[in-house]
């Protein structure tokens, strides 16, 4: 997957500015993709150019006028067309992993205290997806079947953060041994 398609879905639901697109990735794809200020703009330069998207401009008070972006066809037609491809299945580069492997090297208090780390970090990012989950189940019949598929990417990561406490304990328990 590359930035643009992660652009290209966001502009597919609304019409959004850059800002507002940075916005978007901390508080929903930011979960399973991330990207950085200068990359969405970039890759929102290099859309244009490509006629993916378009944009207005809209004046704002006491602020610079901002440009708010809009899919094109052609935009739509090449996020569909990526959305029927298959996809290669991801490598891992998990750098934790590669400590445990050769954590015979390492003092057993240091190993505890990156493992309490590790399962503190994936304890908030479920407490987050769950309150983002009790939001899907307080929504209207309409909100449901309109986020019906997104609620599902939510599911993966809870139950991916769920995998990951449950082996954080198997560790710790195991070090404490």
């Amino acid at each position: 997957m590359s930035l643009k398609h992660a652009i290209l879905t966001l502009l597919e639901t609304e019409e959004s500015s850059g800002y507002d697109l940075l916005k978007q990735f901390q508080s929903r794809l930011g979960y399973f993709w991330n990207a950085s200020h200068q990359q969405i703009y970039a890759q929102l330069k290099s859309m244009h150019s490509e006629q993916l998207i378009d944009f207005h401009v809209e004046a704002q008070a006491n602020k610079p006028d901002k440009k708010v972006y809009t899919l094109t066809q052609a935009g739509r037609d090449a996020l569909s067309e990526w959305v029927q491809q298959p996809l290669k299945l991801g490598k891992v580069n998990d750098a934790l992993l590669v400590k445990l492997y050769a954590g015979h090297l390492a003092d057993k208090d240091q190993l505890l205290e990156e493992m309490t780390n590790y399962r503190d970090n994936h304890q908030r990012m479920l407490n987050t997806f769950l309150a983002i989950e009790e939001e899907y189940k307080n929504s209207s019949a309409k909100e449901k079947k309109n986020l019906a598929l997104p609620y599902l990417t939510l599911r993966r990561g809870i139950i991916g953060e769920q995998a990951c406490l449950d082996w954080a304990d198997e560790v710790i328990d195991f070090l404490h041994s």
